[in-house]
C-alpha cells in the first residue's frame, strides 16, 4: 500500500478510537491526562490523536510522512483546537528534545526498518520519565484463528502466503524490548489488547470495506480477484443479517524513560 495516493486519503479516518483501547491507554499514563503534552507518531488520519484529545490531553502532536494522511487527519479533527499536525517520520519528527510526556505509535513499527533508530527518536523527544506506548502485533497475534468476529484470521488459513508476508514485517517481542532496554527505556511492559475494531450492522458493509481495503493494508497483497474470494469464503460463515462487531488482536509495549 502507498500511504501517499490520494485515494487511501479516507482510510484511516472514518473510524473512532474503540472503549477498550481507551481504557488501556488510561491506565498505562504515569499522570493525569490534564498534565500530558502528546505526540503520535504515524498518526494516519487522526483517529487515535483524537481520541487522545477527548481523554483529556489538552496538547496532542500528530506526526506523519504522508501529505495525504495529513490532509485527512486536519479535516477528520478540524474541531479539535487541542491537536496540531505536521510532517515528519518516526526516525526524524522534528520535535525538540525532551518536548513531549507521551508518545504513541499505533500499527506503525511493521512499516519500518530500523527499529533501533525509532526507539532513539521516541527517547529524544521524551521528557524524563516520560511514557512510551508501541502497539502492533507479534506474529502470533496475525494467526489467531479465525472466528466470527475475528474475521482478520481467515486471511491466512485463505491465503497461506500471507503468513510469510506477516513473518518477514512482525518484529518478535523480544526483539522489541530488548531494543527498547539499547535505547535506554526502563519499566518496560507487555500488555495483550482485544480491541473492537468496528461494528457494522450488515455483513454487507463488512464487505464493502474489504472491497476497498479500508484500515487493512495487508489486503493491497490480494488481488481484485482474491479479495472476491475472501468475501465469497466469509459469506457462507457469518449466517447473520444482523449487526457484526470485527475485533483485532494486539500487543501493546510500554517504556519509561
Amino acid at each position: 500500500m502507498n500511504f501517499h495516493e490520494l485515494e487511501h486519503k479516507e482510510m484511516y479516518a472514518t473510524r473512532e478510537a474503540d472503549s477498550s483501547w481507551i481504557n488501556i491507554v488510561t491506565t498505562l499514563m504515569n499522570q493525569p491526562a490534564s498534565r500530558i503534552r502528546a505526540a503520535d507518531i504515524g498518526c494516519d488520519g487522526g483517529i487515535y490523536a483524537k481520541a487522545l484529545a477527548e481523554m483529556g490531553i489538552p496538547t496532542v502532536i500528530g506526526i506523519d510522512f504522508s501529505d495525504v494522511m495529513l490532509t485527512a487527519a486536519k479535516q477528520n479533527c478540524q474541531n479539535y483546537s487541542q491537536l496540531s499536525f505536521k510532517k515528519g517520520n518516526a526516525y526524524s519528527t522534528g520535535l525538540q528534545e525532551s518536548s513531549v510526556d507521551l508518545v504513541l505509535q499505533r500499527a506503525l513499527i511493521h512499516h519500518l526498518k530500523d527499529l533501533p533508530a525509532c526507539f532513539r527518536e521516541a527517547y529524544r523527544i521524551l521528557q524524563k520519565d516520560g511514557v512510551y506506548l508501541i502497539q502492533d502485533r507479534t506474529i502470533s497475534d496475525c494467526l489467531r484463528d479465525g472466528d466470527t468476529k475475528h474475521i482478520r484470521g481467515w486471511l491466512y488459513s485463505l491465503f497461506p502466503r500471507l503468513i510469510n508476508y506477516e513473518e518477514k514485517r512482525r518484529f518478535s517481542s523480544d526483539v522489541i524490548i530488548n531494543s527498547l532496554k539499547d535505547a535506554g527505556f526502563k519499566d518496560i511492559e507487555e500488555l495483550q489488547l482485544k480491541e473492537t475494531r468496528k461494528i457494522y450492522p450488515s455483513k454487507e458493509l463488512l464487505f464493502t470495506d474489504i472491497r476497498r481495503r479500508n484500515g487493512k493494508s495487508i489486503l493491497y497483497q490480494l488481488s481484485d480477484q482474491e479479495i472476491e474470494k475472501f468475501i465469497s469464503y466469509l459469506n457462507t460463515i457469518l449466517k447473520t443479517a444482523g449487526e457484526i462487531t470485527e475485533v483485532d488482536y494486539w500487543t501493546i509495549w510500554k517504556a519509561v524513560k
